[in-house]
Formats: C-alpha cells, structure tokens, sequence
C-alpha cells in the first residue's frame, strides 16, 4: 500500500515557484516515495528523514501507522539545513 503524501504551506509555496522541468521531477520522485518511503528517506535529526532532489532537499515526519509521509521544508541545499 502506498504512502499519502502532504505538503506544508512553506514547501507548496516553494514547489508552485519552481519552472515546470523541475516540478515534474520533484512530483515523480515524491510519488517513487510514496511507493517505498525507506528506500529513498535518510535519517535527519531527531524524527525528521530528509530526501534529496538535485539541489533540492526536503525534511519530512513519517506516519508509518496512517501511511503518511509530511513535508515539513522544501528547499535548495544551502538553505534548509539552517
């Protein structure tokens, strides 16, 4: 069973800037997620997991119960771990 993915108000902003090549990338990689989250997801402080997309990076909690994946953070590399 797949994973539900939600964005946060800050990573839906930040994904609807981005030119259409690189949206599309970013929605196939979350749907690849979606279908196997711990193959794709790293360990990032405390319960966050953190993916990388090209220069983009993006925080998330996972709701392994409810099959949810949250992105808290969407943004380029430089930024987000600040």
């Amino acid at each position: 069973m797949s994973y539900q993915i939600k964005f946060s108000n800050q990573a839906t902003k930040y994904i609807g800037k981005l030119d259409p090549q690189l949206k599309e990338r970013v929605k196939e990689k979350f749907w690849e997620i979606s279908k196997d989250p711990s193959r794709y997801l790293e360990h990032y402080e405390g319960d966050y997991r953190k993916i990388r997309i090209g220069n983009l990076r993006a925080l998330v909690d996972i709701d392994n119960i409810r099959k949810i994946i949250f992105v808290r953070v969407f943004d380029k590399r430089g930024r987000i771990y600040k």
